[in-house]
């Protein structure tokens, strides 16, 4: 089965060719340095460059990947969450390229597909290893704790009561000054730092609940600049706090994602999503389930960034589990949330 997969929910333009497992081509086009001026993503601008991207994109894809159009067997594309406008530009395209081909049009749920991308090894997904785990994803814009009883049978445990872990990096970066995006200009300064230099607060860590907040942990860093202005005067001070913020957010990260995996008796641990790239979570998830004999998959780095490939995969295992592909005319969902698969616990 040959999949043309399509990601446009927010500011990367990707298109991947997908077959049986095998990642044929996944080509990216980002836009960080378009929005970096404005300090974060401007929607306006990020629809209109993915619709100067799109065709060029999609035709490098194809020819990366050596597959004319009159082999694609399904066309998948991202149906929310995201950005509304951006998520137009994909998914309408997806659906137009099934209708000509008269081929299946399937709409992934953008979180289901970092749900499952720590199971993409190198070029190829290997479900033959699937095991039951609880699942971190946490990006700039959503922090979600999910229990994954079976492939494609998941429900949420909790999630961000307002900002997301990323949100709260970027916002803390864009605070002390560092350039757009602000969360990996922190990690990289924050290994050169002391994390106990500042006590910060560790939002929800005691609560029993599986929610995040982070809202308060951002807010109490404004109040700690505003009463020490001249830190951020001092380079090794500036790494310092961005050392002592990333402890903060880290250690909720770490200590609710274990402490639901042992209520849950879930020996396996799997973390996705954009701020996945941040060397300190990778490096204490891997101390936790280390010290406790879990197994952790963390996605790989080039998969924890939006990209057209994790759609793929999921679409796949979707149509081979023949579950019903959307409507020609359904529409984009912005909101779309991280459906229910089975009755919860």
């Amino acid at each position: 089965m040959t999949i043309l997969a399509i990601e446009t929910s927010c500011d990367e333009t990707s298109v991947a060719l997908v077959r049986d497992g095998q990642i044929l081509s996944n080509v990216v086009s980002s836009q960080i340095a378009l929005h970096s001026e404005y300090g974060g993503v401007v929607p306006e601008l990020a629809t209109r460059e993915h619709l100067r991207n799109f065709l060029p994109i999609a035709r490098s894809a194809l020819a990366e990947a050596k597959v004319a159009t009159g082999e694609i067997d399904a066309v998948a594309a991202t149906q929310g969450p995201g950005l509304p406008n951006a998520l137009l530009v994909g998914f309408k395209a997806a659906q137009a390229l099934a209708y000509a081909l008269r081929k299946a049009c399937v709409g992934i749920n953008h979180h289901e597909a970092h749900l499952y991308s720590p199971w993409i090894r190198g070029e190829a997904a290997d479900f033959a290893l699937f095991e039951p785990n609880v699942s971190l994803i946490v990006s700039g814009g959503h922090t979600i704790l999910v229990h994954v009883r079976a492939e494609l049978d998941h429900h949420v445990l909790g999630s961000t009561l307002d900002d997301a872990a990323g949100e709260c990096f970027d916002k803390v970066g864009k605070l002390i000054g560092l350039p757009y995006p602000g969360g990996p200009e922190l990690d990289r300064l924050a290994a050169e730092g002391n994390p106990d230099a500042y006590d910060f607060p560790r939002p929800l860590l005691r609560d029993q609940s599986d929610d995040f907040s982070f809202a308060g942990l951002k807010t109490s860093v404004r109040y700690f600049l505003q009463k020490h202005p001249d830190l951020l005067t001092d380079r090794q001070k500036i790494r310092d706090l961005c050392a002592s913020v990333q402890a903060a957010i880290v250690e909720v990260l770490v200590t609710k994602t274990m402490r639901a995996a042992t209520r849950l008796q879930v020996r396996c641990i799997t973390a996705s999503g954009g701020v996945t790239c941040n060397r300190s979570l990778r490096h204490e998830l891997e101390s936790a389930c280390s010290k406790s004999a879990f197994t952790l998959r963390l996605a790989e780095r080039k998969f924890c960034t939006d990209n057209a490939a994790m759609i793929g995969i999921v679409a796949e295992r979707k149509l081979l589990k023949r579950q019903p592909a959307p409507a020609l005319d359904m529409e984009v969902e912005p909101g779309m949330r991280l459906a229910w698969t089975t009755t919860p616990l």
